[in-house]
């Protein structure tokens, strides 16, 4: 009866296999999920997802395959499954307070919780705001929207306000975690903690907390150790295209920003506008009267430093490829001449671009930034890309 599911997740790319699968079934086999909705969830999640990138895959994948269940009738629910009465019982007592199951028992316990739904959904003519009887929104009756019981039945809500509800399974908690999904700057130190290096120097200021518990292990009391603190030892230098059509990129470029600045304590960012030309800018508000010039650049920050590219690469052809073809100024020589040196300077380089992959195609100009760069050194700027371009980067 699981096949569907199984197949809904290997469609929704959610990499399981058989043998993840058949744990799974192990596992519903022995009992570990009979009754319970949100533990039949864990199990299923347990079982199947190895990586948290692909865990909202797996969201999707599970309310695909079981699209509907909630508006199954009670009447059918207990037709099906013969619910033992101990069993809401202990349930009661492990999720409930005892001012939340005396309100549970007054009613009359489940059974009469869903007998009075199907009676008032009989008898209820129309929509019903607040209040504490009727099913409606806003109230304390066990039945309807937006409102409080503690073993409430939620009906025509979008999403659950108090996580109380008897079904609720849709929540995608780990939705940004999809490595399909654009960055925030949380999942950017994520990505770019894979672009370190670790070096050791100072005096041994810093808690060795294993080693600390190893040797008070071994020696029968306490033993503190200290080591050498430890600095990320990578460079990283970050140009980053701003203005035009970059300006719908804005928010998730500047959270690359904040998450690079605050991860490399070598880090050096220079501003320029569609393609690398003879002169970047640090501050864009005097991006005309404090320019640096790129020889500067290219002379002063050593071949140890990995570049780093971040833009949409969407411009004229002629900005790339001829003298003069810069859209704001005269440029003596073409943008693909100081990308080149730029490439010879820093051979651990990439090319970042915010723009959907699946666009890429669309755009000239694009095609020959990858052809400067080669096709592997631009990633788009997703969980797995970025992961991709850092992995790259340290090689």
């Amino acid at each position: 009866m699981f096949l569907p599911f199984f197949e809904h997740l290997r469609k929704s790319g959610v990499p399981v296999s058989l043998r993840e699968f058949l744990a799974f079934l192990e596992g519903m086999q022995a009992g570990l999920a009979t009754y319970d909705v949100e533990a039949f969830y864990y199990l299923a999640r347990t079982s199947m997802v190895k990586d948290e990138r692909n865990i909202d895959k797996f969201d999707r994948a599970f309310a695909a395959a079981f699209d509907g269940l909630e508006q199954i009738s009670i009447e059918q629910v207990l037709e099906a499954v013969d619910i033992p009465q101990d069993w809401l019982e202990k349930l009661a007592e492990k999720h409930l307070t005892e001012e939340e199951r005396a309100e549970i028992d007054a009613l009359g316990g489940f059974d009469k919780l869903m007998e009075a739904l199907k009676k008032r959904l009989e008898e209820q003519k129309g929509r019903h705001q607040g209040g504490s009887k009727w099913v409606g929104t806003a109230g304390t009756s066990p039945f309807g929207a937006y409102g409080y019981n503690p073993e409430g039945v939620r009906i025509g809500q979008d999403r659950s306000r108090h996580q109380r509800a008897t079904k609720v399974w849709d929540r995608r908690e780990f939705k940004n975690l999809d490595d399909t999904v654009e960055l925030g700057t949380r999942n950017i130190k994520v990505a770019l903690k894979r672009l370190r290096r670790w070096a050791r120097d100072g005096a041994t200021d810093e808690l060795d907390l294993n080693g600390t518990i190893r040797a008070t292990a071994e020696h029968g009391y306490l033993d503190v150790k200290t080591r050498p603190e430890r600095r990320n030892a990578v460079k990283v230098l970050l140009f980053l295209d701003i203005g035009g059509s970059m300006d719908p990129h804005i928010k998730i470029v500047e959270e690359l920003f904040s998450a690079a600045k605050s991860e490399f304590k070598h880090f050096e960012h220079f501003y320029f506008h569609n393609c690398l030309y003879e002169g970047v800018w640090r501050d864009n508000r005097r991006r005309w009267d404090a320019q640096t010039l790129t020889h500067d650049i290219l002379r002063t920050y050593g071949p140890d430093y990995k570049c780093i590219f971040v833009g949409d690469a969407s411009m004229s052809p002629y900005e790339i490829a001829y003298p003069g073809g810069a859209n704001e100024h005269w440029n003596a020589e073409a943008g693909q001449v100081w990308l080149q040196r730029a490439r010879d300077q820093w051979q651990s380089n990439l090319w970042i671009n915010p723009l959907p992959e699946k666009y890429w195609g669309y755009t000239h100009s694009i095609g020959m930034i990858q052809e400067i760069f080669g096709a592997e050194a631009m990633v788009p700027m997703t969980l797995e890309g970025l992961s991709r371009g850092m992995k790259a980067l340290t090689r």
